[in-house]
């Protein structure tokens, strides 16, 4: 369908999310959003499946919100929907794994941050880039801030500087840098077909728990705070700055 964004498959135990929008870099569209928030419910309920994997078509995972929308839709709107989604993730009781062969930045982080796994290739970069743009990562600090080194999140927060995928293992972003992404991502969903649906689900219950008590505690505020800096005029010229490729008139 010319409308799908985001593709669901079931095979062999394992429901495979494919964000298919590469033409904005699969960049969080109030869309694509919908439709993965769908998916990822469906994946879940489903007795099935073991597992599910969150990938991409194109070279980019995810470049996070659509700005576009940001200047021109309501920032509350798109934040709140963002926080559902990275809860949906949280909360299934299957593990969701990343698999990446593109880079991520801002938004897309949040996914990975959300996911129990995350798998990437040698060449894929990370960027939080909101504070280039006027904004600052308050939504994906709810995915990352227990992933992340203190003195790691306080770096790449604050200066938006890209880094690579080891960079990304070494300070607890990812899971594992693969060269051979489909024998890793097999040997990892081998290891989870062999939990119980029960065990699988009690033992993520166990491991996302800090996540789970940022996502109900802080997360109201960031909701607030990330709609709030998206509607303001500095972030508006970031954001158009960056797509118009310029540098943001003065501050």
């Amino acid at each position: 369908m010319p409308d799908e964004l985001v593709h669901l498959e079931m095979t062999n135990a394992i429901a495979t999310i494919t964000l298919d929008s590469p033409h904005n870099r699969n960049a969080l569209s109030a869309a694509l959003v919908v439709q993965l928030r769908a998916h990822l419910d469906s994946a879940g309920r489903d007795p099935n499946a073991r597992a599910v994997v969150l990938t991409h078509s194109g070279p980019t995972f995810c470049s996070g919100a659509d700005l576009s929308e940001m200047i021109h839709g309501d920032p509350a709107v798109s934040t709140r929907n963002m926080f559902g989604v990275m809860q949906a993730i949280v909360d299934a009781p299957k593990p969701v794994l990343a698999r990446l062969t593109g880079s991520a930045r801002a938004g897309g982080i949040g996914l990975v941050g959300a996911c129990d796994i995350a798998l990437a290739s040698p060449d894929v970069t990370f960027a939080f880039t909101e504070v280039r743009l006027g904004l600052a990562p308050a939504m994906i600090s709810l995915t990352t801030r227990t992933r992340l080194s203190e003195r790691s999140a306080s770096r790449y927060y604050l200066t938006g500087e890209t880094f690579d995928a080891t960079e990304a293992v070494r300070i607890g972003l990812l899971t594992e840098v693969v060269a051979d992404m489909d024998g890793a991502l097999a040997r990892y969903l081998d290891a989870l077909r062999q939990g119980s649906p029960q065990g699988l689900e009690a033992t993520k219950s166990i491991s996302t728990a800090p996540l789970r008590g940022l996502l109900a505690s802080d997360g109201e505020a960031m909701i607030e705070l990330s709609a709030r800096l998206f509607a303001s005029e500095e972030a508006a010229e970031g954001m158009r700055a960056f797509r118009e490729r310029r540098t943001p008139r003065a501050r």
